[in-house]
């Protein structure tokens, strides 16, 4: 059985590597065995190896913030799940061949759904729909501003966000990101800059929307405060820029904004399970009628982590990254 791993910090590309491991085993009373199909590349993932995320693994660690894969043993006292079943990993660890985990931890998907969006699924979709929801309630028509706006996260808040009736202002570094997020659902796309705020008041004829989702953080906050609404909250999730948040006084005491951050991996290890698979069920729904749909720009061989991590890091892409262990899928 094939792994990947990495036992020094550093470059993705340089210390990332497939490794052979020995066989999960049969599972326990409470367990399943997967075979994994599909595991996407995410950014936390590739900032993890570098070492600058948010939990340092003792090493040598392996990772994988999510996929999907295919049941091919039940453990004594499993009934939800049999052999054949298609899940989702809620833990980690997602960068192998084969996994042996909780029963508790896996999420029924469809049999029959494309492997390589569901194996998208837990991380990027379920971010954006908790944020458009969990801290201000937006009427239809409202607007929410965000940066990263062609990320994974950003792309899926433009259709969900769509599809709830409200309008997006998306946030990016280059001009050539606004013809395709504008064909993707955007209500509007701006290239950030010092005078965003301005060119958003001109744009959006003065309107300020009162949620922000934050994905770069450093000056970058301090941009989307200036855009937002007074009494409008901003919701940070990543840290592209590598820098702190960034507000001043006159955000916090004059304008009465509020900064907060959001991190799935504390959802679900503190929500019920049956709101979990509400939240996924839903999802489920979203993805099967076309809401929500991620661009895939290359698949790798597991054997090929190197040059795969390498291209999820590399700046311009179309699309994400996925590796697929157990040889192609369809």
């Amino acid at each position: 059985m094939k792994i990947v791993q990495f036992s020094s910090f550093g470059s993705p590309a340089d210390v990332t590597e497939c490794v052979d491991a020995p066989d999960v085993g049969d599972p326990a009373d409470d367990e399943i065995v997967i075979d994994v199909e599909a595991f996407p590349l995410n950014p936390a993932d590739l900032l993890t190896i570098e070492g600058g995320y948010a939990v340092r693994p003792p090493l040598p660690a392996t990772l994988g913030a999510e996929g999907v894969g295919r049941v091919v043993a039940v453990g004594k006292r499993v009934t939800n799940l049999a052999v054949g079943d298609r899940v989702l990993n809620l833990g980690r660890d997602n960068w192998a061949q084969r996994l042996r985990i909780k029963a508790a931890a896996a999420i029924k998907v469809p049999a029959d759904g494309d492997p390589l969006q569901l194996a998208m699924l837990k991380v990027n979709p379920a971010t954006a729909l908790l944020m458009l929801r969990s801290y201000v309630t937006l009427e239809p028509g409202e607007w929410v501003i965000q940066n990263a706006a062609n990320s994974g996260v950003g792309t899926n808040l433009i259709r969900l966000a769509r599809a709830a009736g409200l309008r997006t202002i998306n946030v990016v570094r280059r001009a050539e990101l606004v013809a395709p997020l504008k064909a993707a659902g955007a209500d509007m796309v701006l290239v950030d800059g010092p005078d965003l705020a301005n060119r958003l008041a001109e744009a959006a004829d003065g309107a300020a929307p009162r949620l922000g989702i934050d994905a770069v953080a450093g000056e970058a906050t301090l941009r989307l405060a200036d855009c937002l609404a007074e009494g409008g909250t901003l919701v940070n999730y990543g840290l592209l820029s590598g820098a702190p948040c960034m507000l001043g006084a006159h955000h916090t005491i004059f304008k009465g904004l509020t900064l907060t951050g959001f991190w799935l991996s504390c959802v679900l290890t503190t929500s019920p399970r049956a709101r979990i698979q509400a939240l996924y069920a839903e999802l489920l729904e979203r993805l099967a009628d076309g809401t929500i749909r991620v661009p895939v720009e290359a698949t790798y061989a597991i054997e090929d982590i190197k040059a795969a991590v390498a291209h999820a890091g590399r700046a311009g892409r179309g699309g994400k990254i996925l590796v697929t262990p157990n040889g192609p899928v369809s």
